[in-house]
């Protein structure tokens, strides 16, 4: 079903804890997913990779990455960009953290969640 035009907030998407303490809420159009993601402190995404190409801003909060063995911390305005197929892992801060991430193509596992 194609998408349909849409004017939301943040706060009134539907959100799904993926990982302790990490919950996502993704927008998504025929193509292209936001995925808005809420850590709590010291939340942990484990070391994974997708097929996905996968870019991200951090909006709030402090979070250390880890992006195809290089590891830095990212904050408010830091940005990142992950090719498919790269291991890639995120440890939140003291204070948590928010993040943008954008996928490309969707995230079709995301997708079956919300489903």
């Amino acid at each position: 079903m194609p998408a349909k035009q849409t004017i939301t907030s943040i706060k009134a998407l539907r959100g799904k804890e993926i990982a302790k303490g990490v919950t996502i809420k993704p927008l998504v159009g025929d193509h292209v997913m936001l995925n808005y993601v809420e850590l709590v402190p010291e939340a942990v995404v484990a070391l994974h990779s997708h097929h996905h190409e996968q870019l991200g801003l951090i909006i709030e909060g402090e979070l250390e990455m880890e992006i195809g063995g290089e590891r830095r911390t990212l904050r408010p305005g830091d940005t990142y960009l992950i090719p498919g197929g790269i291991r890639h892992s995120g440890r939140a801060g003291r204070a948590g953290a928010l993040v943008l991430d954008v996928f490309y193509p969707l995230r079709e596992d995301y997708l079956k969640l919300f489903a």
